[in-house]
């Protein structure tokens, strides 16, 4: 049911957002394939072990990655140079993902965090 959700989240948004955002939920589930995908505060996110790791989404003017911490982006302050952000949120352009080995960085931070190791 939750998929379905997440597509419904996605289906709802006018592109480039919705690509955008499409293309960040493929990176996060290359990263943690067997992710369970919810709905969370009623944005899209991933759920490995019980813990939600990461999250998505649109905003009028930008787009969020979220971690579902409020230190994963601090522990990564040097790598996320560039991007403005919120202690709980990473945003980035309507039209413009995170890269994969950006997202990457941010699911293993999360997941050493939420005591899962690596992957």
């Amino acid at each position: 049911m939750s998929v379905k959700q997440v597509d419904e989240y996605l289906r709802g948004l006018e592109e480039p957002k919705r690509s955008t955002l499409e293309a960040l939920r493929r990176s996060i589930l290359e990263v943690v394939p067997d992710a369970e995908q919810v709905i969370s505060y009623r944005v899209p996110a991933f759920r490995v072990g019980g813990k939600t790791v990461a999250g998505f989404a649109a905003f009028r003017d930008h787009m969020s990655y979220l971690p579902f911490s409020g230190s994963v982006l601090s522990q990564l302050a040097d790598e996320l140079e560039g991007y403005t952000m919120t202690k709980s949120a990473l945003h980035f352009p309507v039209d413009r993902s995170l890269s994969k080995e950006l997202v990457e960085r941010l699911i293993t931070v999360r997941l050493a965090e939420a005591g899962r190791g690596s992957r």
